[in-house]
């Protein structure tokens, strides 16, 4: 049996009516779930992985995109989950497949994961390519590829390029995004964590939109 049957077999087992009218309701009936929720869902990909152990890594780009295709969100979830629990053998030729995952089905939640989950991890472990393709991202026309760049660093901490998350934002100031506006006081916020007189000298000297204002002071006023 396929990996992708084992999870969809495994799944399909533990689907809730109940919990997935509310979730479908809460992502704006923009996508249909099977209604079951991140702790169970992790716990269902704990079972199968220490039943089946991983998938073979030659296998890991059919399997994301067949459930990236699959209508229940929760297999875009477990493409993230597997994905992540794979980190000791990713390569830099994964970078398509993680662009794939932001650029399709693109909603806050699927690309969020993605980027915190899986592309801000392998761009830390290839830190070598960061700048060229988040470079890329920030210049697409892409609004998820931006904001994914934007938010890459939320967990960096000390080791956040803060000159290039500052110039980031600066390209994206024109954007009457909410997504990007949110990213951009997001990403202020998390670094605020860190270095709080920079961020309020930039937000200071910086013609923030008030949301992406509002949200990166959230900590520091």
């Amino acid at each position: 049996m396929s990996y992708v049957s084992l999870i969809t077999q495994t799944y399909t087992c533990a689907a809730n009516a109940k919990n997935a009218a509310a979730m479908k309701a809460y992502m704006r009936d923009q996508f249909a779930f099977l209604g079951i929720k991140t702790p169970e869902r992790r716990q269902l990909n704990k079972t199968l992985i220490t039943q089946h152990g991983l998938p073979d890594i030659h296998d890991v780009p059919g399997l994301i995109k067949s459930l990236w295709e699959l209508p229940e969100r929760e297999y875009q979830y477990a493409a993230i989950d597997f994905l992540q629990q794979m980190h000791k053998t990713w390569t830099p030729d994964n970078l398509p497949l993680i662009e794939y995952m932001i650029t399709h089905k693109s909603w806050w939640d699927t690309v969020d994961s993605t980027v915190s989950c899986v592309a801000a991890p392998w761009l830390r472990k290839f830190s070598s390519q960061q700048p060229a393709v988040t470079n890329k991202w920030i210049a697409s026309n892409h609004m998820w590829l931006q904001r994914a760049a934007i938010i890459f660093q939320n967990g960096y901490k000390q080791h956040t390029n803060e000159k290039l998350l500052y110039r980031y934002i600066k390209t994206q100031l024109h954007s009457k995004e909410f997504f990007i506006q949110k990213a951009i006081g997001w990403a202020l916020r998390e670094y605020s964590k860190t270095n709080p007189e920079s961020v309020r000298t930039f937000v200071n000297s910086t013609a923030l939109a008030p949301l992406s204002k509002r949200e990166a002071l959230r900590r520091i006023e």
